[in-house]
C-alpha cells in the first residue's frame, strides 16, 4: 500500500432541502432534510478514506472559532498539527433541490490563508515518498495556489505522485482560469476532473478527446479520468489506452462530494496496486453507495487482499 495524502479545502457544509421551485425573496420555506458536516473536497475525501480504513494524511487548515475546533476533533490525531488562522472557518450553505443538483453559499473563511509553510508543517515528504497526494480545492486556497509551483518541487523531490482536481472556480471556467489548470497539470501524474471541467478544459465536446488532449499536456506516463455521474467514468492510461466503466443505476439522495468520494476510492485502490480498470470500477462503487444512502455509506473497507487476488 503506497502512502496516500490529501491537501486543501476543509470547511463545514450546512445542507438544507430539498428546495423546489427556489423561494422568492422574502419568504421562508420549511425543508425536510438537513445535515450539518465535515466538507470541503479534502474533507470529503478524507471521511471516505476514514470509512474506507484506509491510512493517510491530511493537510489543511482552519478558523479559530467553535466550528474549527468541531473541524479539527473530525480528524483527531490526523488535524492536530493544523495551523489555527485568526479568522472565521469558511461556512458552506447547500441546498439541495428534488433532481439531486444543489446550489452553494460560500463564506471565504479561513480558506484563503492556507499557505504551503502550513501544508509543510503538517505532512511529512519522507513518509509519503513513493505515494500520492491529492490537491484539491485550488480557486478557494489563494496563499498556497501561488505557491504551488513551490509545492510541485517538494512533491517531485520526495517521489510523490500529484492528482489534481482543483474544483470549481467561483468566478467559472474564464480563459484564465483554464490556463492556470493547464499549467498546474503539466506537473501532475493524474487528473481527476468531471465530464464537464475536462471538454471545457480541452476545448473539445467529446469527453474521450479532451481526455488525451490534457493528457498530451501532462507528465509522461499520466493518467486522466473523467469522471461523468451516471454515465460511469472514463480514463486514459498510462499506454494512452480508453477505459470505460458504466455507474449501476441507484435512486440518488445525496450528490454533494460525490466527486471527492470516487476520488477517494481511486486513489485507494491505485495505492494498492489494482488495475486502473479495477481502480475505477471500485471509484464508482462507492460513489454510487454513497450518494444513495442516508445516513452516507460508503460500504466498508477496501482491503488491500483484492488487490493480491487480482495480480495473482
Amino acid at each position: 500500500m503506497r502512502p496516500l495524502a490529501v491537501i486543501g479545502n476543509v470547511n463545514v457544509d450546512l445542507i438544507v432541502g430539498p428546495v423546489a421551485p427556489w423561494p422568492k425573496a422574502g419568504t421562508e420555506t420549511v425543508v425536510d432534510h438537513d445535515d450539518l458536516r465535515v466538507g470541503g473536497q479534502a474533507g470529503n475525501t478524507a471521511l471516505a478514506w476514514q470509512a474506507l480504513g484506509i491510512d493517510f494524511e491530511i493537510a489543511a487548515n482552519v478558523g479559530d472559532d467553535q466550528f474549527g475546533r468541531w473541524l479539527r476533533e473530525a480528524f483527531g490525531h490526523r488535524a492536530q498539527k493544523w495551523p489555527v488562522r485568526p479568522e472565521g472557518t469558511t461556512l458552506s450553505v447547500g441546498m439541495t433541490h428534488p433532481d439531486g443538483e444543489r446550489t452553494f453559499f460560500t463564506t471565504r473563511g479561513h480558506l484563503p490563508r492556507f499557505s504551503l509553510d502550513d501544508v509543510l508543517s503538517v505532512l511529512d515528504g519522507n513518509r509519503l515518498a513513493g505515494g500520492y497526494a491529492l490537491l484539491s480545492g485550488s480557486f478557494l486556497t489563494d496563499d498556497l495556489t501561488r505557491d504551488y509551483g513551490a509545492l510541485f518541487d517538494w512533491a517531485e523531490a520526495h517521489r510523490i505522485a500529484v492528482a489534481l482536481d482543483t474544483g470549481w472556480p467561483i468566478d467559472g471556467w474564464t480563459e484564465a482560469n483554464c490556463a492556470a489548470a493547464r499549467g498546474w497539470l503539466s506537473r501532475c501524474e493524474l487528473a481527476l476532473f468531471n465530464e464537464v471541467e475536462t471538454t471545457t478544459l480541452a476545448g473539445l465536446a467529446n469527453p474521450a478527446e479532451a481526455a488525451r488532449r490534457i493528457r498530451h499536456g501532462m507528465k509522461d506516463g499520466a493518467t486522466v479520468v473523467v469522471k461523468r455521474g451516471p454515465d460511469g467514468a472514463i480514463a486514459i492510461g498510462t499506454d494512452g489506452g480508453l477505459i470505460e466503466v458504466p455507474a449501476p443505476r441507484v435512486t440518488v439522495v445525496d450528490t454533494i462530494g460525490a466527486g471527492d468520494v470516487f476520488n477517494a476510492a481511486f486513489l485507494a485502490a491505485l495505492a494498492q496496486g489494482r488495475s486502473l480498470e479495477k481502480c475505477l470500477s471500485t471509484a464508482i462503487r462507492v460513489a454510487s453507495r454513497a450518494i444513495s444512502t442516508l445516513p452516507r455509506d460508503y460500504g466498508g473497507p477496501i482491503h488491500s487482499e483484492d488487490a493480491l487476488h487480482e495480480r495473482a
